[in-house]
């Protein structure tokens, strides 16, 4: 959507608006977003939006700023600094990029924004919502934010297609559905994404202990095929970016995502990302297109952000045929639950397989199950970590090598435990020895091991 038609569009809102508004007393908030409607109004009449359209965004954004300090000076009352800052800043946020979204996108704190209509705004900060006391004044205006988002990717979103899938330029994933599928109004779900953070990050912030943490690595460097389990919200593409951050320098690695998240520092990465249909209803390119296309790219490791269908039978068949080291993400409650739902969703592709078969391509593929939970207190960490013991056809087995122990949840809702390392068996044991990579004295291993003993 050009400036042009932002502003015709917004002249629009303005009058339906206007005319919406209801009499009685008015709150201050109320007070000022009449502030802000009438000097947008008033700024799109002062500017020459042909010759605005012409400037970077930066100039854009100092122009307007200039302009509108001098409407506020011109026309408005004598205004303290801290309102006449926040009035410029509002309008020219509206006029620019996504209104009152915008300070909220700039603060660190908050992972997820998520709007339920005009009225209802929530955030996540540590993991924990909070309801702000902000809202757009209008249907329209938050229809007109939403447009500005769609139309930056080439996309629409209307009554015959009410559901949007996109991402801001500076990377955040973003959800879109609106009525007559959100009864209650646009509904806008904006996810962020944290800075990446090391293994060491994460025991620092008390996901898992030193002895957990040896163990990933350990596993990382000596290829095994890993998948992370969790709920929505657990941190599991957080804990993908941390894994992968042992991969070594010299591997070539291409990541598959729906939405480019993951961050790998390695200088050898190819980076893939699906692609919806456009508006005419083509060009769509799935993550099981991605993986299939990744096996011709000649990968050392594949890393998937997510499975959710039927490229689960492809990845499966990456893992089993010389592209060990790799790593994927799957919605799942428990260890157990994950390997079942690989076995459901790898079912899902067109290609008929007896359950029987996927059983065996699983327990030949996965060799180890990392669990994530979220805590009443919002803090996220490993549950479980698993080693898949069953073979061929085999009913699944796993072998539990760490478990979190929590601690009963007092008044104040905090999670305590202490992550609790179990027996390592034989064939985990061995394969790590076999790579090089020499457990610590502080872990089990189990009797029947061949591994020399010290």
């Amino acid at each position: 959507m050009s400036l042009l038609q932002r502003a015709e569009y917004s002249r629009e809102v303005r009058g339906e608006a206007d005319d919406a508004r209801p009499a009685g007393p008015r709150t201050p908030e109320e007070r000022f977003n009449d502030s802000v409607r009438e000097y947008r109004r008033m700024l799109l009449d002062e500017i020459d939006l042909e010759e605005l359209e012409k400037l970077g965004p930066s100039q854009r954004r100092v122009r307007l700023e200039r302009v509108m300090s001098h409407l506020v000076s011109r026309n408005g009352p004598v205004l303290a600094a801290r309102e006449r800052q926040a009035i410029i800043k509002r309008v020219v946020d509206e006029a620019l990029g996504l209104g009152i979204l915008e300070p909220l996108l700039n603060d660190e704190s908050i992972t997820e924004i998520m709007v339920n209509g005009p009225d209802d705004i929530y955030v996540e900060r540590s993991g924990r919502l909070e309801r702000l006391p902000l809202s757009f004044s209008s249907d329209d205006q938050l229809m007109q934010v939403i447009d500005r988002i769609v139309a930056g990717v080439n996309r629409r979103i209307d009554e015959a297609s009410p559901m949007v899938d996109a991402r801001l330029a500076t990377g955040e994933r973003v959800n879109v559905i609106i009525p007559p599928l959100a009864l209650d109004g646009p509904t806008l779900t904006i996810r962020r994404f944290p800075t990446p953070f090391s293994l060491d990050d994460l025991q620092g912030k008390g996901s898992f202990d030193a002895l957990s943490r040896e163990l990933l690595a350990a596993c990382v460097r000596a290829r095994f095929n890993i998948v992370v389990s969790g709920g929505t919200g657990t941190g599991k593409t957080t804990m993908l970016n941390a894994l992968s951050g042992l991969i070594p320098d010299d591997d070539r690695i291409v990541t598959i995502e729906d939405s480019a998240e993951l961050q790998l520092q390695q200088p050898h990465v190819i980076r893939l990302e699906s692609r919806p249909a456009n508006v005419e209803g083509r060009g769509q390119v799935t993550i099981r297109d991605l993986v299939r296309n990744s096996l011709r790219m000649r990968p050392d490791r594949i890393i998937v952000g997510e499975v959710r269908g039927g490229e689960t039978l492809d990845m499966l068949q990456a893992m089993n045929t010389g592209h060990d080291g790799s790593l994927v993400t799957v919605h799942a409650n428990n260890t157990l639950d994950a390997v079942s739902r690989l076995e459901t969703l790898a079912s899902m592709s067109e290609v008929k397989i007896p359950f029987e078969a996927l059983r065996d391509q699983i327990n030949s593929a996965v060799d180890l199950i990392v669990q994530l939970s979220r805590g009443a207190d919002g803090s996220r960490r490993i549950t479980e970590i698993a080693a898949v013991t069953s073979q061929s056809r085999e009913e699944f087995q796993l072998t539990p090598l760490m478990r979190f122990r929590s601690n009963p949840v007092g008044a104040d809702r905090k999670v305590t435990g202490v992550h609790e390392m179990l027996e390592i068996p034989a064939p985990v044991a061995e394969r790590l020895w076999g790579a090089g990579h020499q457990l610590s004295a502080g872990f089990r291993i189990a009797a029947d091991s061949r591994i020399p003993r010290s």
